[in-house]
């Protein structure tokens, strides 16, 4: 056999090294820890699912609770009026609550009648005027539109009158315990917003109690700003939407107008509580019940809509909100359509409060800077 001429050094060098062996290392959990861990797994799934479930059944009463505050905090500027004056602030309370009612009281007693019949009218109407539109389009712009069949989808036919009454009937149950829902979610935000514009002091002093002392001043100051901007904000609002309602109501009755009392209404509250666009809305409903009844009342409708404008900008408006805050007006259509969006109409009303509040907290407490001498003379 020949023998190998590499050297024995350089046979050792080509030899492959052996790799040192790596002890293997063997995790075992602990049994009570596994058990223990397991079990917060499924204390915390229950209480979740606990969470959850309780705030489902709690969501409308939840929603009726911030109603009743913002319901107080819009009428807190008149309850704490009175009470700087020496009066008791549950029998502030009380006058301001039973002068409320005596108003609303003595308009349904003076036009309640009428509201309600042309409601109804109204309602009815709907799909006449939209036949009239339709003509006006096909006749107009050649549209093409049927019009039996948008009398099909706003009409209900014999067969659906009966399935509706017979439903009706099956679920009379039903009925009467939405009637009891409503009387007791109604019930539920008077007796809260009651409690909470008299108690209004209490409740502050309690909820400071839980903070530490230096941040209760701080909690005062936050709920007094943002409870006087926004309660002065809304009743500002409603004074003027009772005013303009009064006016435009009055203006639609002296050109007779269809429905004057609930369109003036309808004008009125829209054009305040829908900024931006709202005047616009509030208008163009009436003026097409107008324009087929007599075509002049739309160029009537849009001059004294426009007078009006201009005195409740410059006359009304100034001395109704001289104590309260302005809101942007994108800001505030854009709290409308989101408390829509969240809760439907009622949404739609409390978005702006709800950022009224949250404006004047920044405006108390944010920093604002001046802008750079370079960057003002851009603007």
């Amino acid at each position: 056999m020949a023998e190998d001429p590499t050297p024995p050094d350089a046979r050792a060098e080509n030899s492959p090294q052996e790799l040192p062996r790596r002890s293997v290392q063997m995790v075992a959990l602990d049994p009570r820890f596994l058990r223990k861990t397991i079990v917060i797994i499924l204390v915390a799934i229950l209480l979740f699912q606990l969470f959850e479930w309780t705030a489902i059944r709690l969501a409308g009463f939840l929603f009726n609770i911030l109603l009743a505050w913002l319901l107080a905090i819009s009428f807190d500027p008149l309850v704490t009026g009175l009470a700087r004056r020496g009066m008791r602030r549950g029998l502030a309370t009380t006058i301001v609550a039973l002068g409320v009612s005596l108003a609303v009281g003595l308009f349904l007693f003076l036009f309640g009648g009428a509201l309600a019949n042309q409601a109804t009218a109204l309602v009815l109407s709907v799909p006449f005027l939209v036949l009239d539109v339709v003509d006006w389009l096909n006749g107009t712009f050649n549209a093409g539109i049927d019009p039996a069949e948008i009398t099909s989808n706003l009409s209900l036919t014999t067969e659906q009158v009966a399935d509706l009454a017979g439903s009706l009937a099956g679920g009379i149950i039903g009925v009467i315990a939405s009637v009891f829902g409503v009387l007791f979610s109604f019930l539920t935000i008077l007796v809260f917003s009651f409690y909470f514009s008299a108690a209004a002091p209490k409740i502050k002093r309690f909820i400071a109690s839980w903070l530490p002392p230096e941040r209760q001043v701080v909690f005062m100051d936050v709920w007094d700003i943002s409870v006087r901007k926004a309660g002065g904000f809304v009743i500002s609002r409603l004074a003027l939407a009772v005013i303009s309602s009064a006016a435009h109501a009055f203006f639609f009755w002296i050109i007779d107008v269809p429905y004057w009392l609930p369109m003036g209404i309808f004008a009125g509250f829209v054009s305040q509580f829908i900024p931006t666009v709202g005047t616009y809305i509030g208008l163009i409903v009436p003026a097409l019940f107008a324009a087929f009844e007599n075509p002049w009342n739309v160029l009537w409708i849009v001059i004294f809509a426009t007078i009006y404008q201009q005195i409740e900008n410059y006359v009304f408006s100034p001395r109704v909100s001289t104590a309260t805050m302005d809101i942007n007006s994108g800001v505030a259509l854009g709290a409308v359509f989101v408390g829509a969006a969240l809760f439907g109409p009622i949404g739609a009303i409390i978005g702006i409060p709800l950022v009224a509040i949250i404006i004047a907290i920044i405006e108390t407490y944010g920093r604002r800077y001046e802008l750079h001498p370079d960057l003002d003379e851009r603007f």
